[in-house]
């Protein structure tokens, strides 16, 4: 049990919610011991924390990208990949014949994850489980939101720009280098008076999509990803 508060970085007050969180049905005298009530509500709590978080920090996404991206940052595949991250396996109370030779089932892992979410929230509150979950999501919504964009930066960049700062961002041609059959071109965005990092590309095209991306990233006072050399 403390090893287990440990990994998820959350001590409790009361570890009878720990101790449910992590009980599956097998391991349980009846299925209402189990963690499957907890289950159900980490799965709402998990979905709405994550659509906050979504709609406050990318006001430059409509309501399909954030739906889009929102559904693979909850999904199974991610709630499992984060209890193997955090080592939640070696936690679960289970029943014989559960572990086969291929370890922890996915579906275990997944609904221990949003289980452990349910008893935070019991056991602390919103404010504190929001605090968690952002800390163990974030990586994963920026992947998401990088796989999302899929090199179309150039059109959110548009979005948000003529949304929030009234301006449509242009892009300049800093510099090029290399023999004319292969060329690269470093180019940079530009809102209103104020200039992003640049970011180098084997076209012009690439290259402004890679500045649009850093773009992105600076308005959101992240670092721009698409380091110039």
């Amino acid at each position: 049990m403390q090893a287990c508060q440990d990994r998820v970085g959350y001590h409790f007050k009361n570890t009878d919610l720990l101790h449910a969180a992590l009980t599956h049905a097998s391991g349980a005298a009846t299925r209402l011991h189990s963690n499957e009530r907890m289950e159900f509500l980490g799965d709402s709590i998990l979905g709405l924390i994550v659509c906050e978080h979504l709609y406050l920090r990318y006001p430059e996404y409509l309501e399909g990208d954030l739906t889009k991206i929102k559904s693979v940052v909850v999904s199974r595949r991610i709630c499992a990949k984060i209890s193997r991250q955090l080592g939640l396996e070696d936690c679960l109370i289970v029943g014989r014949g559960m572990m086969g030779n291929g370890g922890v089932p996915r579906s275990l892992l997944s609904d221990v994850f949003e289980a452990i979410i349910a008893a935070v929230y019991l056991d602390g509150g919103i404010d504190t489980v929001r605090s968690m979950i952002q800390r163990l999501i974030e990586p994963e919504i920026h992947l998401a939101i990088e796989g999302h964009a899929g090199g179309n930066y150039k059109s959110v960049l548009q979005q948000y720009s003529q949304r929030e700062l009234g301006s449509a961002p242009t892009y300049s041609l800093v510099s090029e280098r290399g023999p004319d059959h292969s060329k690269t071109f470093l180019v940079a965005a530009k809102i209103g008076g104020t200039l992003y990092s640049p970011a180098w590309g084997r076209s012009k095209k690439d290259a402004e999509q890679r500045a649009a991306g850093n773009a992105l990233a600076e308005l959101h006072g992240d670092d721009p990803p698409f380091v110039s050399l």
